[in-house]
């Protein structure tokens, strides 16, 4: 890897942003490319950008043969994250199934007699408020944010942060009747309608089940959908190296 390009990912992996090497296996040009932009020697038609953030946003490096030639991807991308506020009787099989599925999960509940080591092993436990805790945890696009507390003096500050920050996915827990009142508030706020459009509520892909445990499933289910489904960023040309 050339040093301008190995510096560029040491940055982005830094500030916990997913990118991509692109490289020439012929003649070892290569190419930095993330969701917005390309930059470097190696030129990259659309079809192959869009190819490159589709093997990206799936966390997989591989071998391609485009463009007359073979071509490299090796992805670098942050670890998943599951941020879930409220520590109640749904987050513990949503946790579980979480940390399973390979995701870092934080806990946020500034009710500290709710979220204990006891009831939540192997969990980052957060006692502050939950927009404060989301501001701390720099949200990123490997992250996804679920809110369970019913309660808006705690899921509403989170979503505050949530619905302006890049993660990937937004979920509330609470009925139609329940989201419809939340959107008011979130309006009230100054939200606007995209912004809220990005909360999956309620939570969950219908699976039909009603117990906490099927919601868990439900709610994970949804998760990874989102991970793998989500749009590419709009390409733009390639920037060539100066």
């Amino acid at each position: 890897m050339k040093a301008a390009i190995l510096d560029k990912v040491r940055a982005a992996r830094a500030a916990k942003q997913a990118v991509a090497v692109v490289t020439d296996i012929a003649d070892g040009t290569q190419a930095l490319v993330d969701r917005e932009r390309a930059e470097g020697e190696l030129s990259l038609s659309d079809e192959t950008l869009a190819e490159v953030r589709d093997a990206l946003r799936h966390d997989r490096s591989m071998t391609i043969e485009r463009d007359g030639r073979r071509i490299f991807i090796h992805a670098f991308t942050p670890p998943l994250r599951l941020v879930i506020v409220g520590a109640v009787h749904i987050t513990q099989p949503l946790a579980r199934i979480a940390l399973y599925s390979g995701y870092e999960v934080v806990l946020v509940d500034p009710r500290g007699a709710f979220a204990t080591a006891e009831r939540f092993p192997g969990l980052t436990l957060m006692e502050d408020w939950p927009d404060e805790a989301l501001e701390k945890l720099n949200i990123d696009s490997r992250t996804a944010v679920v809110t369970l507390t019913h309660d808006p003096k705690l899921d509403d500050p989170a979503l505050l942060v949530a619905l302006r920050s890049e993660a990937f996915y937004i979920g509330s827990l609470g009925s139609r009747r329940t989201h419809a009142k939340r959107v008011d508030r979130l309006k009230e706020e100054g939200l606007t309608d995209a912004q809220i459009g990005r909360i999956h509520a309620p939570v969950g892909l219908d699976l039909g089940g009603r117990a906490q445990a099927e919601i868990a499933i439900a709610t994970m289910a949804q998760i990874v959908q989102a991970l793998h489904a989500a749009p590419a960023a709009p390409e733009r040309k390639v920037e060539k190296a100066a």
